[in-house]
């Protein structure tokens, strides 16, 4: 993919497998001259470096935030607050920082604390790509290619910064969206955090089970495929449940009360209910995502 797009520095921080990804996809398209990661664990940024993902690495970040044209903040959400906080005095006005956070109202609220206000220079977004891998060593060049990514702008932020962080996403081959805060936690809520809470329960469910070893000797591929995203990283999933709880609450509460009638009608042998539960689910699910 060419682009005319360049970022002369990027500072990434947090360089797992999302802001991995990011470094690897601008460098695969000739979109940046130079990144550095910073982060606290020395042999993470190492292995970083190592596999060609960063130019450098730092664990100071003033010199990871000096003379950067873009700073993505790629750490759990949880880690965000206190990196907004020192992020506020040393962060140039020729900067423009973002994030890849997935609970935009908690991030957004972590930024107006630290500075005093958000700051016109920082874009919210939220890149809706991602595996059930973590790590840099996971990050790959094309995972944002025709995926979406949302961005959350202000009424004060930038349109000079909004753009560039749009072309950024764009020269990763993603398709770029805006959308209002409260909307984008309430859709990610419901197609997200709600399949994830799901699918750790399941798993949990079954391997406190006494005769838990059969159970997944026998487990065939419905059970892979729709546990697979339990494997994700447990600290980054505690973070988006207490940073977005308001509305995976909402979803969890509506799940649970379908859930309840849908064992009513397996108790009853509601054939009906049951037949055209499974048929609307099909149709929908073939309607968007076949």
């Amino acid at each position: 993919m060419m682009t005319d797009f360049i970022i002369n520095k990027l500072c990434i921080i947090g360089v797992g497998s999302m802001g991995g990804s990011l470094a690897r996809a601008l460098r695969k398209n000739n979109s940046v001259k130079s990144i550095v990661a910073y982060g606290r664990n020395h042999e993470r940024l190492n292995v970083a470096k190592k596999l060609g993902v960063v130019d450098d690495v730092t664990a100071d970040i003033s010199d990871a935030v000096k003379g950067a044209d873009v700073i993505v903040l790629a750490t759990p959400l949880g880690a965000m607050p206190e990196i907004f906080q020192m992020l506020k005095d040393v962060i140039g006005p020729e900067s423009i920082l973002t994030d890849v956070g997935s609970a935009k109202q908690f991030v957004i609220d972590a930024a107006k604390e630290s500075f005093g206000q958000l700051p016109a220079n920082f874009v919210p977004a939220h890149p809706i790509a991602g595996t059930e891998k973590s790590g840099v060593e996971a990050a790959q060049a094309g995972l944002f290619e025709q995926r979406r990514v949302i961005l959350t702008p202000q009424s004060n932020t930038d349109s000079v910064a909004l753009e560039t962080i749009r072309s950024m996403w764009q020269a990763c081959g993603a398709d770029v969206v805006d959308m209002q805060v409260a909307h984008h936690d309430e859709v990610l809520a419901a197609t997200s955090h709600l399949p994830h809470m799901l699918a750790y329960s399941l798993v949990d469910t079954l391997a406190r089970m006494d005769d838990q070893q059969e159970i997944f000797d026998y487990a065939a591929g419905g059970f892979r495929d729709f546990t697979r995203i339990a494997s994700s990283d447990p600290k980054m999933w505690h973070d988006i449940c207490v940073a977005n709880r308001k509305q995976l609450v909402k979803m969890l509460h509506a799940f649970n009360e379908d859930l309840q009638r849908l064992t009513h009608a397996v108790e009853q042998a509601d054939s009906d209910y049951l037949k055209d539960t499974f048929t609307r689910a099909k149709q929908a699910r073939d309607k968007f995502c076949g």
